[in-house]
């Protein structure tokens, strides 16, 4: 199909406004709060905005081999669906099955292998295969909807709107059709009808959607090697479908892109688009307002015509404001908000309004001297610490637990979440413009996305109108950092420039990036960032063993290998293998143990189809797991090691590193690999880890140059820090001390002290940091296992998932630490909506108590609450040591019971 084209119109003559903006805080960002208020919005209750009706509940889903009739017919109210299912939408075809009960859960075990269509090989990327010709998935299925249009409708234009199909549809309304399926096609595309002629306003109406499924040709959706995929390719209507009114004109994608000077003087442009309904020419005004500022401009729009509309700071002189209150990440400051009401009237009344919220800040990068990228927000330079997201399997959405997930996004210090081609649906930029999360977007890698030389003219166009579709949507959102053209590989320069030119013309205020790595593009040169792996394991050492410089052979990706420096957009210390009762959950109890094909079903595909990295390393350096409870025990401290080097040496090198992005952040069903948390909302060992490495004062050892450095991620500077080392053996013998104060410059780093030689260090000995104010309260901490056996690393061996060990640690000597009974008391108060439970642990004895995970259950014997934020886990305390965790979680997933805190670890009674 012909790519829509739509021209800008800049405008010119302005009403001047009543007033000013109404100001507050000044440039600078302040301290990082524990949680942030929602922003207070004025409501402008003089604009008339129009509710959409949403069409969730009531559908009809049926497969067309059963369905003999027409879409005529079938949109009709004499049609009879009988036989079809009774579902919700948004909703793919197997999401709506599964619900139903017509097939197993997919998630546990090998269910998801008895679904019909499921045999493609185990391992291998789906949507690259062709689906067999006996799936019941390679015919289209029938989505069917009555629903009333209320009377208020008749006389006004009516839009029907799609936000996202998989992946072709031919779309029937009340007997006609509206388009086809050559109209409608990719996934990631938004559609908008006007219906007016179709639609019967007071009375029943019937739409009825014929759904394809996406072919390996087509440009789909693709989980790559994360997970597997289910048999009818995620086909359906994966997100919501609305009716709403307007005048002759709709206005659509009110935005605001901001400019932010240095001496905090911001300059806005505020653009929509405006959509004509009618086959007649119309006159009238656009109206905008933000706060208590409000200009205008008179429009004409030809018959049908689509427009886009922007008010630019060099006309209208109210868009240079003085000190706005800034929006920042959340670790920077405050992630404030403002609204935008737009309205288009025509003959003084209105035809339509909208309103959005946005956010006032500028996000830019450069290159620094060594050719890697820096991100900088508002003019302070800003390191990228994230992970990469995975929607759910089959699409579902869960209001909840993504905020769930936000939650622990948040708990974590995590600033940035990716979206590698998965493009999340507008509740979830909704709340990361709100918490003040960072969000990189772009196209995915490893299927038709990224395989441009077999596309033909129809594959170009759907590409060009999907980032159309896409740049509106999300080029308001304050919390978007960057947008990528490609993933694992760059676009050919047709399609780059295509892109670049859609990205302009909508005015897509962030930086742009040719692809996730390092090859560079004839267009735009070098991208400044890498995608080197590793996705395997690799020992703790690696991440600031390979520095800048060390001239490690080239066999990783380009851009070097996955060390501490540049900018790597996915990266990871390999398989997350969770906590035992995720296994039991995801498992049945004959394949929990040992290890077998069950447990690869649910690793991933490619080169990550099961787990003998990770579990080689695992029993060379902890020693030979024995059974499940000891293997998830010692994958938690792997796990916690793993994750925590990653994160601190990209911290500890800023800015000759830009960022790091852990693959991955979570996962679209139970699994094995590549997580901070499980698909069940479980912490384990590299959540923690995670979290002790984005403490906002992160006392750090370096695997590197055995010294100990202060990392400061507040953006205030930090005085007067007592720091405290110490050198423990297995019997907790103190074999170094030493006791320095410093000062951190904002978001800065500082050496304290290196580690001298050593001798009699036992074969597995401790590192023990803190730091804390003047009056001794602890401000951060540390505790790093070591080996006195040198782990090596073999970097000749490299390739662009891993590089081997040559040598391992020897963590053996923990299996001889003497059991410790610990003191425990708890109490549980009720803050709002929610329990915090206050668990003080003490460690009476002579010995270290290691690695000791707390847990908060309904009752003794009860389920485990989740998701819940503990304030750490995963803890270890020296003989003597005294501390107080506390758990918050929502009272509603207590009920009745009463708290009870369960308590396990490496050495603990």
């Amino acid at each position: 199909m012909k790519p829509l084209r739509i021209p800008v119109v800049v405008v010119v003559l302005v009403l001047f406004p009543l007033s000013q903006f109404v100001l507050a805080q000044t440039h600078r960002p302040t301290q990082p709060r524990q949680s942030q208020p929602k922003p207070q919005l004025k409501a402008n209750t003089s604009i008339p905005i129009e509710t959409a009706i949403v069409l969730r509940d009531g559908w009809s889903l049926q497969s067309s081999c059963k369905v003999e009739k027409t879409g005529e017919v079938i949109s009709t109210p004499q049609f009879f669906p009988a036989g079809s299912y009774r579902v919700s939408v948004p909703t793919t075809v197997v999401s709506a099955l599964v619900k139903q009960k017509v097939y197993p859960d997919p998630d546990f075990g090998m269910n998801l292998r008895t679904l019909p269509g499921m045999n493609y090989p185990i391992g291998s990327n789906f949507s690259n295969i062709p689906m067999q010709q006996d799936s019941p998935f390679m015919v289209p299925w029938w989505y069917r909807k009555e629903f009333a249009l209320p009377e208020s409708y008749r006389g006004k234009t009516i839009w029907l709107d799609f936000n996202g199909i998989n992946y072709r549809a031919n779309v029937f309304l009340n007997g006609k059709q509206i388009a086809n399926k050559d109209q409608v096609v990719g996934a990631w595309r938004t559609y908008e009808f006007n219906i007016t002629d179709a639609a019967l306003p007071g009375k029943a109406n019937v739409l009825a959607v014929e759904v394809f499924s996406p072919t390996d040709k087509d440009l789909a959706i693709t989980f790559v090697d994360w997970n597997p995929a289910p048999p009818d390719k995620n086909m359906g209507l994966f997100r919501a479908v609305e009716v709403r009114s307007s005048g002759p004109v709709a206005l659509r994608y009110p935005s605001v892109v901001s400019k932010v000077d240095g001496d905090g003087k911001a300059h806005l442009t505020v653009t929509a688009l405006l959509k004509n309904g009618t086959n007649q020419p119309v006159k009238g005004v656009l109206k905008a307002q933000i706060e208590k500022t409000e200009f205008s401009q008179e429009i004409q729009l030809g018959p049908n015509e689509q427009k886009d509309v922007a008010f630019q700071p060099e006309q209208v002189s109210q868009l240079n404001v003085d000190h706005p209150r800034l929006w920042w990440p959340a670790q920077a400051g405050r992630p404030e908000l403002y609204k935008l009401a737009m309205n288009f009237e025509i003959n003084g009344k209105a035809s339509n309004a909208a309103e959005t919220r946005f956010g006032i800040r500028e996000i830019t990068s450069e290159l620094n001297a060594n050719g890697k990228r820096v991100f900088s927000i508002n003019g302070k330079k800003f390191l990228i610490r994230g992970g990469g997201w995975s929607p759910d399997m089959m699409l579902r959405e869960n209001s909840q637990r993504l905020r769930n997930e936000l939650d622990y996004v948040q708990d974590m210090g995590l600033n940035t979440i990716r979206l590698e081609g998965k493009l999340e649906a507008k509740e979830f930029f909704d709340l990361a413009d709100e918490r003040g999360i960072l969000v990189m977007a772009g196209w995915c890698c490893c299927d038709a996305w990224e395989h441009w030389p077999n596309w033909t003219p129809e594959e170009y166009g759907i590409a060009e109108q999907s980032l159309r579709d896409q740049i509106y949507r999300l080029r308001n959102h304050p919390s978007l950092l960057v947008w990528l053209n490609g993933s694992d590989n760059p676009p050919p320069p047709d399609v780059e420039q295509t892109y670049l030119k859609v990205e302009k013309e909508l005015l897509w205020p962030n930086p742009v990036i040719s692809s996730a790595t390092g090859k560079p593009t004839a267009v735009t040169g070098d991208s400044g960032v890498k995608m080197s792996g590793p996705y395997e394991y690799v020992a703790p050492g690696y991440w600031m063993q390979d520095s800048l410089g060390a001239n490690h052979p080239q066999s990783c990706n380009q851009g070097g290998c996955g060390g501490g420096y540049g900018f790597n957009t996915e990266t990871s210390p390999g398989p997350a293998v969770p906590p035992i009762e995720s296994i039991r959950a995801m498992l049945p109890k004959d394949h929990q143990w040992p290890i077998d094909d069950w447990w690869n079903f649910h690793a991933g595909g490619g080169a990550f189809k099961d787990l003998h990295v990770f579990t080689d390393a695992l029993n060379a350096r902890y020693g030979t797991a024995s059974n499940l409870e000891d293997y998830t025990m010692k994958s938690q401290a792997q796990a916690y090691e793993g994750i925590r080097a990653m994160y601190e040496a990209y911290s500890r090198n800023k800015y000759t590193s830009g960022g790091v992005i852990q693959w991955m952040l979570n996962n679209a069903w139970p699994s094995v690999i590549w997580h901070l948390y499980d698909f069940y909302l479980r912490p384990g060992g590299g959540y923690f880890g995670a979290k002790a490495a984005m403490q906002a004062l992160d006392p750090v050892y370096g695997y590197d140059d055995n010294s100990v450095y202060v990392v400061n991620s507040r953006y205030e500077r930090a005085t007067g820090l007592h720091v405290s080392t110490k050198v423990l053996n297995l019997d907790m013998t103190e074999k170094f001390s030493n006791e320095s104060t410093v000062d951190v410059p904002e978001d800065g780093v500082v050496k304290v002290v290196s580690l001298p030689e050593i001798s009699d260090l036992s074969p597995t000995y401790f590192v023990a940091l803190r730091i804390s104010d003047a009056n001794g309260k602890m401000l951060g901490s540390n505790f790093y296992w070591l080996s006195s056996k040198p782990e090596t690393i073999d970097w000749s061996k490299s390739n662009w998932y891993t590089t081997p060990t040559a040598s391992y640690a020897d963590f053996t000597a923990l299996s001889q630490l003497p059991k410790v009974k610990l003191t425990v008391t708890d109490r549980t108060e009720r803050q709002g909506d929610d329990e915090i439970t206050h668990v003080m642990l003490e460690n009476p004895s002579k010995n270290l108590a290691f690695f000791v995970r707390l847990k908060v259950d309904k009752g003794k014997g009860g389920e485990e609450i989740l998701p819940l934020l503990w304030q750490d886990n995963y803890v270890s305390l020296l003989p003597g040591e005294k501390r107080e965790i506390t758990a918050t979680y929502r009272a509603s997933d207590l009920g009745a019971a009463k708290p009870y805190v369960e308590l396990s670890g490496w050495n603990v009674e």
